[in-house]
């Protein structure tokens, strides 16, 4: 054959000679050449059309398409690189038009079909581009899907001791890192084949019988169960990272944690655990699921791999019995860590085929699968290290610590030296378990919060075994309030539990005692139901104690129906015409549970409705009762700069309530509530988190400022008319949050027991403290400083862990769930107590300024 350049300028000089009959020139070259010299001036020609048009060259394309020219996989992957991905010659629209399935496609199709290995990557984006953008010429395009179609269904050639090409690949850093940490493993007998059959599971769930498939070539793989525990380990852990996407628009890439080609090995391998029978099949599903359901940075809606997400829960969904409990925990885990509304659903749906199969509710199966972690009764797990006994422990009212006992009893709280050195592996372990305590604590909060809200029943056994007895549960429950009624009986009697020599009791306000007889039934007592007189009486009595709860519930801020709420029927507007940091507020919405379309340049118009299913009863089957939900109007005011897409600022609007029929099951209608027949938790709940929103993300919210923004009138303000009704509103005018009266009531307990109990006094918005040079009041709401007479800001930074102004004076704060303003407050009014002790020249500057 003749070499490439002279192949090249052959071409070239039959192409620009003018002379009439081209084609027919070009069609006599190429019939001198051999097959490897018509492959080369295929590759020529190709790089020409991708260059400019030209029909003749188009032709000539065409005909060598049509003819055995024995393609290597190499010269096939250079015509396939040049349509799509980084190296791409054309845009992705370029291949659907003329040029480009006419000539481009068919010549790299034919090359692909007559190598041994193709590109299947490619090939996956290149039929998902064909199905995104189609073609004019219909039966054409059929020709090339189907093309496309047959390779992808081509059986990969598996060669023993070698791994498929495109098994593990370098369009992610996660294919890479196994194949050089795990190469003897991938070399295994069978390996190969096994992970070839692994990449076939293109979407969550995998057939039956892809999976009978998978369990009888696993059998046959060497060290199959390690190849499969090391490979998933390696995604639990995989740090993100730029991944190359062959998608719609070519050289695109994004953060992620696998490419298209690993994502599909992935699941089959998720898929492939559920059969063996090792202990480490659920957790490593359950951090798989966490890992990649988690936002993009650790927070926010967008997975770092959402396919691999869904697919690890729908692995956790299908299993049974014990492994089915401990399945649960690590849904609860995924519940709690993922903001994925599309993840999300993919959990409740798990979660019900698990309780479903177990004949109970997903709330009662959790609490039934909650772990103890070698804790005993006390709360409490012990270890010899040698002189040293380590100790993991929790206490009231939910905190996990790890701490070491020392020969003579003196107790430490780190590590001593010879235990770090003798004992690193078994320290190492403790120092996990003691994390996945601190994580299994939160969960447990979080998880009797919702039960709060929801208004769930237990019977007395059930509470004894799985709550208040459960060496980790327990450090949760025993520190909340809680009401007992008679199996035949209405009268709630609420009370703190208290152990008696027979079982339980509840001790109330008052000081009396009610045992817990059998038959019982206990819920947790939540303030929105009980008289203001008891609400009263159970916060003086936690301030009197000075017992700190595990989250915020007597003293939690509640939201009754007004009037005006009741007359009006369909919706509340009193958190509307608010003005709010629009990120700010998205933020808090998904830490929350609410989602739905974000505002800016890349939104979905000028105003969303953010949605919230609320928390179901945990003793309710999931075919019983009643689905309720929150939706909560923003809209548009600045959409902020097109950079980030995401608008700057939002106007409030109406809160409604939606319910639907369990019965009717997840497909069944929402349909529009009254707020009345709304159960008053749920309503109040749903409120305090709008009420959250309003006060964190106001525009003025922020220390220093003297006014937030709002619109004239509490309605739902047309975007049009937005900017000229805007104005602030001044903190002493505009109407205390719940939250502010809270705090405004614990302080004025606090206050008369503490040193500066005579210099200082609560008015409706501020603390006043009388200092020694000046007066100062502390906005309730921001914890904002101004000083008399003249109302001047002072910008005072203080320590948000000191409560006393650092005088040595310590106050117990009954609660710190409000982001610690409680605690800012005190330490500001200590503080300028003694003002003319402060020693900062910047704020003693500013303080005897003008007087």
């Amino acid at each position: 054959m003749v070499g490439t350049t002279s192949l090249e300028s052959g071409l070239n000089a039959v192409l620009e000679s003018g002379r009439p009959d081209r084609w027919g020139r070009v069609r006599g070259f190429l019939g001198t050449l051999d097959a490897a010299g018509r492959r080369e001036g295929a590759l020529l020609l190709q790089a020409r059309m991708c260059r400019r048009p030209d029909p003749v060259v188009a032709d000539a394309l065409e005909h060598l398409a049509g003819q055995e020219l024995g393609w290597s996989t190499a010269e096939a992957d250079v015509l396939l690189a040049r349509l799509l991905g980084k190296g791409a010659a054309v845009a992705p629209h370029e291949l659907w038009e003329g040029k480009g399935w006419r000539s481009l496609l068919p010549i790299a199709l034919s090359a692909a079909e007559q190598a041994e290995e193709c590109d299947r990557p490619r090939l996956r984006a290149l039929r998902r581009t064909a199905e995104n953008l189609r073609v004019s010429a219909s039966d054409e395009f059929a020709g090339i899907r189907d093309r496309i179609d047959a390779l992808l269904r081509r059986e990969v050639p598996v060669v023993e001791g070698r791994l498929p090409r495109d098994l593990l690949d370098a369009l992610d850093e996660y294919g890479p890192a196994m194949r050089a940490a795990h190469g003897e493993l991938l070399a295994g007998r069978g390996a190969a084949g096994f992970l070839t059959h692994c990449a076939l599971v293109d979407r969550a769930r995998a057939t039956r019988t892809w999976r009978r498939r998978a369990s009888a070539l696993l059998a046959e793989t060497e060290a199959g169960a390690e190849l499969v525990r090391r490979l998933l380990e390696g995604i639990a852990a995989q740090p993100e990272h730029e991944v190359t996407d062959l998608g719609s628009w070519a050289a695109a890439s994004g953060p992620g944690i696998a490419g298209e080609s690993n994502t599909c090995l992935v699941r089959g391998l998720l898929w492939a655990s559920l059969d063996l029978d090792v202990d480490w099949a659920v957790p490593l599903a359950g951090a798989v699921a966490v890992h990649a359901g988690t936002g993009l940075g650790g927070s926010g809606g967008e997975c770092r791999s959402q396919p691999l997400a869904s697919a690890a829960v729908a692995v956790l969904g299908e299993f049974e019995g014990p492994r089915g409990e401990q399945a649960v925990q690590w849904l609860g885990r995924v519940r709690g860590a993922v903001r994925n509304r599309t993840v999300l659903k993919a959990v409740a749906k798990a979660l019900d085929a698990v309780a479903g199969r177990a004949g109970l509710t997903p709330s009662m199966l959790r609490e039934r699968g909650t772990p103890v972690h070698g804790l005993d009764g006390r709360g409490m797990r012990e270890e010899a290290l040698g002189e040293y006994t380590a100790v993991l422990s929790v206490q009231e009212p939910g905190v996990a610590s790890l701490s070491f006992r020392g020969p003579q009893g003196r107790v430490l709280k780190s590590a001593p030296k010879a235990v770090r050195e003798r004992y690193g592996a078994r320290l190492a372990s403790l120092r996990a378990a003691s994390k996945e305590l601190r994580a299994l604590l939160a969960l447990e909060r979080s998880r009797l919060e919702d039960h709060l809200a929801a208004g769930t029943t237990w019977p007395v056994e059930d509470w004894e075994r799985y709550s208040i007895d459960h060496p980790v549960t327990g450090v949760v429950a025993r520190a909340l309030v809680w009401e007992a009624a008679p199996e035949d009986g209405e009268r709630w009697i609420a009370g703190l539990p208290e152990r008696t020599g027979g079982g339980w009791a509840l001790a109330g306000a008052d000081g009396t005692a009610t045992p817990v007889g059998p038959g019982a039934r206990l819920r947790l007592w939540h303030p929105v139901l009980a008289a203001g007189e008891e609400v009263s009486e159970w916060r003086t009595e936690l301030t009197e104690r000075e017992l700190r709860q595990p989250f915020k519930q007597v003293f939690r801020e509640v939201y009754p129906l007004s009037p005006a709420e009741v007359a009006t029927g369909a919706h509340t507007s009193r958190f509307a015409g608010r003005v709010l940091r629009y990120g700010r507020a998205r933020a808090l919405m998904a830490e929350r549970g609410w989602t739905g379309d974000h505002l800016g340049y890349f939104g979905d118009g000028a105003s969303s409705e953010v949605v919230r299913e609320l928390p179901r009863p945990g003793d309710l089957p999931v075919a019983q009762g009643v689905f309720w939900r929150a939706r909560f109007l923003v809209e548009l005011v600045d959409a902020g700069s097109p950079v980030g897409g995401v608008a700057a600022l939002c106007s409030t609007g109406r809160v409604r309530f939606e319910r639907r029929s369990a019965s009717a099951g997840a497909r069944g209608p929402w349909e529009r509530a009254a707020l009345t027949d709304v159960p008053a938790p749920l309503l109040s709940e749903a409120l305090r988190d709008v009420d959250l929103f309003v006060v964190v993300a106001c525009l003025g919210a922020d220390d220093g400022d003297e006014e937030s923004w709002s619109f004239g009138e509490p309605t739902e303000p047309t975007r049009s008319a937005l900017p000229e009704r805007m104005k602030p509103t001044r903190p002493e005018r505009a109407e205390p949050t719940e939250s502010a009266r809270i705090r405004r009531e614990t302080l004025a307990r606090l206050l008369p027991r503490t040193r500066i109990g005579d210099r200082v006094e609560l008015t409706d918005h501020f603390l006043r403290v009388r200092g020694r040079l000046r007066a100062y009041r502390i906005h309730l709401g921001s914890g904002s400083v101004l000083m008399e007479p003249t109302d001047e800001v002072l910008p005072l930074v203080v320590d948000r862990e000191a409560s006393d102004g650092g005088r040595g004076e310590k106050v117990f704060l009954p609660f710190e769930e409000d982001g610690g303003l409680l605690s800012v407050i005190l330490s500001k009014a200590f503080l300028l107590a003694s003002d003319a002790g402060i020693t900062d020249r910047t704020i003693t500057d500013l303080i005897r300024k003008g007087l």
